[in-house]
């Protein structure tokens, strides 16, 4: 999977407005046999997209051709049940940068944060707010602002701030993870073991 950065995102939005998604929907457990992140997508919302004889369910959103972007915008509690890391590489994989929601379970926010793809927490007014609007308009559009830390409606002017730990924005910043940080500090790192007296 290519590290992907950005500082700012533009796009429409696909809309799921269920609360309580956990993470065996967004990836059921049956799929997760593969060594390597990529691959994942196809299977994203598996149960939901498809008909046990594998056929589209023309009624979710992901069938329906109106409704695009890289975001995700999802009812409260996003990502909870199991710990798999997979639920991000399977949103990332299918092309999602940036999920939106009123309230994302610790592990999940995690494991996106690890993965950079952007968990944007808001109000659950805003939330219930922009749902309405995806939905009434599907090719409404938002602004992500990694750097200012804001979730902009660019049809309304309405937007809010939110938080993320300044250490992974500066990762999906500049697309490193944790290895690649250790190693742009290799020079600092160097420095200080030269005049360590140990």
């Amino acid at each position: 999977m290519s590290k992907r950065t950005f500082t700012q995102i533009q796009s429409q939005a696909v809309p799921i407005p269920s609360e309580n998604i956990d993470t065996d929907q967004i990836i059921p457990a049956r799929f997760l046999k593969a060594t390597t992140r990529e691959g994942f997508g196809e299977n994203l919302f598996r149960d939901w997209r498809y008909d046990k004889n594998g056929l589209a369910n023309a009624d979710f959103v992901l069938n329906q051709n109106q409704f695009e972007g890289e975001i995700l915008i999802a009812g409260k509690n996003f990502g909870c049940g199991s710990s798999r890391e997979h639920a991000a590489w399977a949103l990332v994989d299918y092309g999602f940068r940036v999920v939106v929601s009123s309230f994302f379970a610790d592990i999940f926010k995690n494991n996106a944060l690890n993965n950079h793809l952007l968990p944007v927490q808001i109000s659950d007014d805003f939330l219930q707010a922009i749902l309405a609007g995806v939905q009434a308009n599907s090719k409404t559009e938002f602004l992500v602002n990694l750097e200012a830390q804001t979730f902009t409606w660019l049809e309304t002017g309405q937007s809010e701030q939110f938080e993320i730990n300044s250490y992974k924005k500066l990762c999906i910043a500049q697309g490193l993870d944790d290895i690649d940080y250790l190693l742009n500090l290799e020079e600092e790192i160097n420095e200080f073991e030269q005049k360590s007296p140990y």
